[in-house]
């Protein structure tokens, strides 16, 4: 999502063998940035202690929980830190924590700059065993008594294994990821447009999440939801439960407290809540996705339950959980937006496929300049996974932009991505949303960090970047297109659409 040297040469030459290179391939878009520079030499930075505290035994997260989930909310709550330590580096506390877990250490040394966040995926010195959300890890329960690829270090042997089955998964999944993606579309688009005609308005989160669970079922898994009527219907709600249930301890709400911080943050939700709904999804995937199972097994040695649950966790919490966040706040980025961005895109998208009646291609999508830097622009104010955690496999020293730091083995290191990528030494006018930013400069994208990687990078076995990186991006690339060919304009937020002007 170090190399393993568990892995066989036959096993990486099985996931090369397909004969149709990926459409989805980062070498294959337009924009290619140069390398990023090597960092300066540390020795030129004053070594200076990581200031902040994790307070009393108890007293100190609780009062760090409560600043976090209701007084402050994450975004303040590491602004104030900022400020009140003068450092992009310092030690603090995040939630989960007391009383209900006892299990949980919330102590972190928050790192909020570019050059500090970096330091979160260079697998030499950082650790990522069972820390995806910090030190609470949802029970297994939640995947089968098992700890699917998010979970594992890259030092485990079986990392490279289910890395590279997801690697072969997508790979593979491109042959009909244009056709099933454009099919959904268009579904969504007219339950949405009957709307509006009854109504007037329309939101469009549910027919978003049909969309995805039908497109990506299809795609990832070759399996069709229209093969089971419930799971049609309401397979993505499963998905919803199931997530939302392991997550809950650790989300920002910011409504309805105290009753949030009392009955939603104060404990772990068991598995048994959604039992019967994954078994029924998990059911799904065995019947319906056979041929991706036999693969997980034959060609990379996982077993049919470990080749089940990592495709449920692929689909399920990966591709639909990210997507679910990230394609609303696109489309509030465009439909909310007052400067003449509208008329921008629709003109690219309407010149790039060439005219009326023309269908949307890989290849078209990528000569699309202007929506490129829409999307990268998007996802760097609002990142679909807010926060990064990584354990020091060692001891070692990470710098800010103006100090260096002495870092223990064993600690753990957090990042929040909303302040990480509105570095002001980075980004000009950070809090500003560019739509042309990464036209004007590609070299940014070496700091765009939403994938647990940079954008530049590419996702292998040896790391813990997003296996369908360029899925994601490519696939925003065709839902900006599609929605211009479409529409003249949109208004409305990422939760609604209030207007709809049909292409003319």
């Amino acid at each position: 999502m170090s190399m393993s040297t568990s892995m066989s040469t036959t096993m990486m030459t099985k996931v090369m063998s397909i004969s149709q290179p990926s459409p989805f391939s980062s070498s294959s878009q337009s924009i290619s940035p140069s390398p990023q520079p090597p960092p300066p030499s540390t020795t030129s930075l004053p070594l200076r202690t990581i200031p902040g505290s994790y307070g009393w035994p108890l007293l100190g997260p609780i009062s760090d929980r409560l600043d976090y989930f209701w007084f402050q909310g994450p975004e303040t709550f590491f602004r104030k830190r900022i400020d009140k330590y003068k450092s992009t580096v310092f030690r603090t506390n995040v939630p989960p924590a007391f009383p209900f877990f006892l299990n949980v250490n919330p102590n972190v040394v928050a790192v909020l700059d570019c050059e500090s966040f970096s330091h979160l995926f260079d697998m030499e010195i950082m650790e990522k065993r069972n820390v995806l959300v910090g030190d609470f890890m949802p029970s297994v329960k939640y995947t089968g008594d098992i700890r699917v690829c998010a979970y594992l270090d890259t030092a485990e042997p079986q990392h490279a294994k289910v890395k590279n089955f997801a690697l072969d998964i997508l790979k593979r999944s491109s042959r009909v990821w244009m056709n099933e993606m454009v099919l959904n579309l268009g579904t969504m688009w007219d339950t949405v447009d009957a709307a509006m005609a009854k109504d007037g308005s329309a939101s469009y989160l549910f027919p978003l999440q049909k969309f995805l669970f039908h497109f990506l079922s299809k795609a990832l898994v070759g399996a069709d939801p229209a093969s089971n009527p419930e799971i049609s219907d309401s397979g993505y709600t499963m998905i919803d439960k199931w997530l939302g249930l392991q997550l809950l301890p650790t989300i920002y709400i910011g409504a309805l407290q105290p009753l949030t911080e009392i009955f939603l943050h104060s404990w772990a939700y068991p598995f048994a809540l959604v039992r019967g709904d994954y078994r029924k999804l998990y059911e799904f995937v065995e019947k319906e996705g056979k041929e991706a199972i036999e693969r997980g097994k034959t060609e990379f040695g996982l077993s049919h339950e470990e080749a089940i649950h990592n495709l449920l966790f692929i689909l399920g919490f990966n591709a639909f959980g990210g997507f679910s966040i990230f394609l609303p706040a696109l489309v509030n980025a465009i439909a909310s937006d007052k400067t003449g961005l509208q008329e921008r895109l629709r003109k690219e998208v309407r010149e790039k496929l060439g005219g009326p009646g023309a269908e949307l291609s890989f290849e078209s999508v990528k000569e699309m300049e202007l929506v490129k830097s829409v999307v990268y622009e998007t996802l760097r104010l609002n990142p679909p996974v807010p926060t990064q955690f990584a354990r020091a496999r060692k001891d070692f020293q990470i710098k800010s932009h103006d100090s260096v730091f002495d870092i223990k083995q064993g600690e753990l290191l957090c990042g929040y991505q909303k302040l990480v990528m509105r570095d002001p030494k980075v980004f000009d006018d950070p809090e500003k949303f560019n739509p042309d930013r990464f036209m004007q400069n590609s070299d940014l994208l070496n700091y765009l960090y939403w994938s647990n990687g940079p954008q530049t990078g590419s996702p292998s076995e040896s790391n813990k970047q997003c296996a369908a990186k360029d899925y994601v991006t490519l696939t925003a690339f065709l839902f900006v297109a599609h929605m211009f060919q479409r529409y003249d304009s949109i208004t409305g937020t990422s939760s609604s659409i209030t207007s709809l002007q049909k292409a003319t």
